[in-house]
């Protein structure tokens, strides 16, 4: 049957996101910020974002099973109350216990929650709109992440910078619960699967079975995410260090302004995904996923004047300008990738195993974001004062890695 896109369920799903999305947004931006304030250690900085997405990788295989078996909806609604309980938490331990200790532990298991959520909202998209609106339905919910994000970041950064960390970690609370509010009026299509023997053997059966879908009957899936992951190692990373350290502490700009302009481009970068997820959304039909691969080459050639600029220009305001525009672009070309991608997998996976697979490749691409994140702390620490140097790595590497990415993604059939 043709289901309509904008139907009540969706739409809930939708007002859910935004104000779910919009509270994980800047409480991402508040901690690593107040890390880095507090310790001006890239490398330190780094290690922790390492560490916080570890949990993230474990937990996405095992949110993927508990979505193609457990109504979707409680599986949302749980976790984002679980998500306020934890705000609430550090909120009475921070003036008490060891900084880093209680920030990485507490990103670590946000990071977590993150895993277990998302196999169950990118799940129930095809059940919400059947398959004739997948593309637009991705566009939408891609567009408000970043429309999210885009606010987070900026009104963090403002409130941040003239209160502090606490205010901003009590607006996330209350999103959250709200939130969590909002879903449990959601229906999502549920029918429960049969389950034999233990919860262990369960998992081992249900993991097992979408691994070999993904490298016997989907082996052109397999390859495509072992390049995403070399993507996300080089290019990915290097962003998610680079742009509050080379902000905040190399570029020449004085550290209450450093703080406002970092919210603001971290803003930015959310405003290059909702410019990516209305372009997906707008040309849905005329995309072809065959020619996804041209997009993460222009991301990687983006990386160019941002090393040159570091390497030529002294100015605080220069260099700000040329990062964050670089990033912008980065960003959107990324998103519209993101979206065809995810709705080529979402299409060629059956209903049954679709949040297991979707799991298993968010798992697999996420592998060496906190290799990567690590990676360039410590680089960025060596390369003190020659920065650009880091940057310029980072390019040429990822546009060997996007080059062939586009032989393996010319292989996709289109469906």
């Amino acid at each position: 049957m043709n289901q309509k896109l904008f139907s009540k369920d969706f739409i809930l799903v939708v007002i859910g996101q935004i104000i779910s999305l919009f509270g994980n947004a800047a409480l991402r931006f508040a901690l690593p910020l107040y890390l880095l304030n507090q310790t001006g250690s890239s490398a330190l900085y780094g290690t922790v974002m390492a560490c916080a997405f570890i949990p993230s990788i474990l937990l996405s295989p095992v949110g993927g099973i508990v979505a193609d078996r457990v109504n979707k909806r409680n599986v949302m609604v749980i976790l984002d109350f679980f998500t306020a309980a934890l705000i609430l938490t550090f909120c009475l331990l921070m003036d008490g216990v060891n900084l880093v200790v209680l920030l990485t532990a507490t990103l670590m298991v946000l990071y977590g929650i993150a895993g277990a959520y998302q196999p169950s909202v990118q799940a129930a998209i095809p059940a919400l709109v059947g398959t004739d609106h997948i593309m637009e339905a991705n566009s939408i919910v891609n567009t408000i992440s970043s429309f999210a994000a885009l606010l987070g970041p900026v009104l963090g950064g403002i409130v941040y910078s003239a209160y502090g960390l606490r205010p901003v970690l009590w607006v996330c609370m209350t999103c959250f619960v709200l939130s969590a509010v909002m879903e449990i009026f959601i229906h999502i299509p549920f029918q429960r699967q049969a389950s034999e023997g233990s919860m262990w053997k369960m998992v081992q059966s249900d993991f097992s079975q979408s691994v070999r879908f993904i490298r016997r009957d989907r082996p052109v899936i397999g390859k495509a995410v072992l390049a995403v992951c070399g993507i996300n190692l080089f290019l990915s990373s290097m962003i998610t260090v680079a742009m509050p350290y080379l902000v905040t502490e190399v570029i020449d700009l004085d550290a209450a302004q450093a703080n406002r302009l970092y919210g603001f481009a971290e803003g930015l970068l959310a405003a290059g995904g909702l410019a990516g997820g209305i372009c997906a959304g707008v040309f849905a039909k005329r995309l072809s996923v065959k020619k996804a691969g041209m997009l993460i080459v222009i991301s990687a050639i983006c990386l160019f004047p941002i090393a040159l600029s570091l390497a030529l220009f002294s100015s605080g305001m220069l260099n700000y300008m040329i990062l964050t525009a670089g990033c912008f672009a980065i960003m959107t070309c990324c998103t519209i990738f993101t979206i065809q991608m995810m709705t080529f997998f979402q299409t060629v996976t059956p209903p049954h195993l679709l949040g297991k697979v979707i799991a298993v490749i968010m798992t697999v691409a996420m592998c060496a974001q906190p290799l990567g994140n690590a990676m360039y702390g410590v680089l960025f620490e060596l390369c003190n004062g020659f920065e650009y140097v880091v940057v310029l790595f980072a390019g040429m590497v990822s546009l060997g890695i996007a080059v062939g990415m586009r032989g393996i993604i010319k292989g996709f059939s289109e469906n």
